[in-house]
């Protein structure tokens, strides 16, 4: 999805969107076109900033450390997913 339909979905406001984007908490694809797409991902990721900041009163220092540590989480389970696969894969 374009920014606008991504900002439609989510919520946010441009600027917000900006800072989001300069900080990398979103880290969206680039299109052939030269633009940036957006996933369903990102919403998601989107409206979890929005709760850590709206609901839990998370900083911008917090939301950094949570993220980071939200995707090195994910990076572990991939990895992991990835063993378990190459175990089952292996000849015994």
């Amino acid at each position: 999805m374009n920014k606008q339909e991504f900002l439609t979905s989510s919520g946010l406001q441009v600027q917000t969107l900006e800072f989001w984007l300069e900080q990398r908490w979103l880290v969206p694809r680039k299109q052939a076109t030269g633009g940036i797409g957006f996933s369903d991902i990102d919403i998601a990721r989107a409206r979890f900033i929005l709760e850590l900041k709206e609901d839990l009163g998370a900083n911008d220092e917090g939301i950094d450390i949570i993220l980071h540590l939200m995707d090195q989480l994910h990076g572990m389970r991939r990895a992991l997913a990835q063993l378990r696969q190459d175990m089952q894969e292996r000849p015994v």
